[in-house]
C-alpha cells in the first residue's frame, strides 16, 4: 500500500510539473547565468553590420570560474569569405552533440555563432528537461577564443571544425538569416527543445531558408546531431579531404587548440 501511495504521489508531482511547465511562457527576464545574461543583436545597413554584445569570456580552471567580457564590432560583409561548421560530440553520448557556425572575414577576423540553452544562475543542462520547457533558447555570438576553448580546454570535449563549400554570397545570406533570428529572439523569446528547437535544428532551418528542402527536417542525423557532420558530408556541404573518416580526422582541433590556447592567432593556428 505504501508503495502504491508513493507511486501516486510521484505521478501527481510529475503531472503537476509537466502542467506547470506547459503553462509557462518563455521569458527574457530571469536571473540568468552571467555569461548568458545579455542578449546579442545586430544592426546592418548595406554591407556594414554592427554586432552588439559579442561574448569574449575568460575562464579560469573551470567553466564556472569566468570573467565575462562583451564588445561591439562592425563587420564589412563584403569581406566575408567562408563559413565553418563546428561539431562538439557529447563524451558519453556521441550520438548527441553541440553544433556551431563560424564566419570568416579574413585576417583572423571571425564571428562564431552558437544556438544553445539559456541557463539561469546555478542551473545545469540535462537532456530530459530540455523536452519539458525547462530552458529558454539563446544565440551566443562570440569569438572563437571563448566558444572553442570553453569546450576543448575547460569541458574536455572533442571539437571538429569543418570548412564548408559555401560561397561568399551564400555565407553572407546565411549570416543575414542568423542576424534576423538573433534579433527576433531578443524580442520574442522561445523555449529550447532537445528535439525540435536546438542548436542543429536551428542551423538546418537557416540552410533551408536559403536552399529549401536541402535537409530533410526529420533526418535522424538532424535529430541525433552527433551524426550531423556525416549528414553535411553526404549532402556535399563540407569541403572533403578524402573519405568522411579522413575528413573528420583532419577536422579535429583539440591538440592544436591546446598548443595555441594563448596565441593571439588562435583561430588561424588551430586550422591546418
Amino acid at each position: 500500500m505504501a508503495s502504491a501511495a508513493a507511486l501516486r504521489c510521484w505521478t501527481s508531482l510529475a503531472l503537476g510539473t509537466l502542467l506547470s511547465l506547459g503553462c509557462a511562457a518563455p521569458s527574457n527576464y530571469r536571473d540568468w547565468s552571467p555569461e548568458l545574461a545579455v542578449l546579442p543583436y545586430a544592426e546592418w545597413h548595406g554591407n556594414q553590420a554592427t554586432v552588439h554584445n559579442i561574448r569574449d569570456c575568460c575562464y579560469y580552471l573551470t567553466d564556472d570560474q569566468v570573467v565575462v567580457n562583451r564588445y561591439d564590432k562592425t563587420f564589412d560583409l563584403d569581406r566575408l569569405q567562408a563559413v565553418d561548421f563546428i561539431v562538439v560530440p557529447f563524451g558519453q553520448m556521441p550520438w548527441l552533440a553541440h553544433t556551431m557556425l563560424s564566419f570568416d572575414f579574413g585576417g583572423g577576423n571571425r564571428l562564431a555563432v552558437s544556438a544553445e540553452v539559456r541557463l539561469k544562475r546555478g542551473q545545469s543542462y540535462h537532456v530530459v528537461p530540455g523536452f519539458l520547457r525547462a530552458y529558454e533558447l539563446t544565440y551566443v555570438l562570440g569569438n572563437e577564443r571563448d566558444l572553442i576553448k570553453l569546450r576543448t580546454q575547460y569541458r574536455d570535449a572533442d571539437v571538429y571544425i569543418y570548412p564548408t563549400v559555401a560561397t561568399p554570397d551564400q555565407a553572407r545570406a546565411l549570416l543575414a538569416d542568423v542576424f534576423t533570428r538573433v534579433n527576433h529572439l531578443a524580442e520574442h523569446p522561445e523555449f529550447y527543445d532537445t528535439l525540435t528547437n536546438n542548436c542543429t535544428t536551428n542551423i538546418a532551418r537557416h540552410i533551408d531558408h536559403l536552399t529549401p528542402h536541402k535537409i530533410a527536417p526529420y533526418d535522424p542525423r538532424v535529430l541525433l546531431p552527433g551524426y550531423s557532420d556525416r549528414l553535411a558530408y553526404d549532402l556535399g556541404l563540407l569541403r572533403r579531404c578524402g573519405s568522411f573518416e579522413q575528413t573528420r580526422q583532419r577536422a579535429h582541433v583539440n591538440l592544436l587548440a591546446a598548443a595555441y590556447r594563448d596565441d593571439p592567432q588562435f583561430s588561424e593556428k588551430i586550422r591546418r
